[in-house]
């Protein structure tokens, strides 16, 4: 299938975007996205994050990857809310016929943020 006619596929802004190690977790950050980090003990709302472990920076189909990191990388973010409450997880043990179960639950603590603005 063809593109209309005067539809011009090059002339489409490719987006920058990155991949960042924040907490152990890799995310893939453009400007202005919101993301849930595991738990940032030192964040303040309204406080600005910046993250520096840059693996790859794709600037409009120019991709540089780190080894390990990008060097000169960074990622600046705002933190939106310090604690925010995941989904409860159950976790239920039973072993069958012989009267043993055991019921447990757990709700993973995430700081929300932000991205502001990607260096590269």
């Amino acid at each position: 299938m063809h593109p209309p006619p005067g539809h011009n596929l090059l002339k489409r802004k490719e987006q920058m975007y990155v991949i960042v190690e924040i907490n152990g977790q890799q995310f893939k950050v453009e400007e202005g996205k919101k993301l849930f980090v595991h738990h940032i003990q030192s964040a303040e709302r309204g406080a600005v994050v910046e993250f520096e472990k840059v693996l790859l920076v794709d600037n409009g189909g120019e991709v540089k990857v780190g080894a390990p990191t990008v060097e000169g990388a960074k990622v600046v973010c705002e933190v939106l809310s310090p604690l925010v409450k995941g989904d409860k997880v159950l976790i239920f043990h039973k072993k069958r016929r012989k009267g043993y179960r055991k019921l447990n639950g757990h709700r993973q603590q995430f700081t929300e943020v932000t991205v502001k603005e990607i260096v590269a």
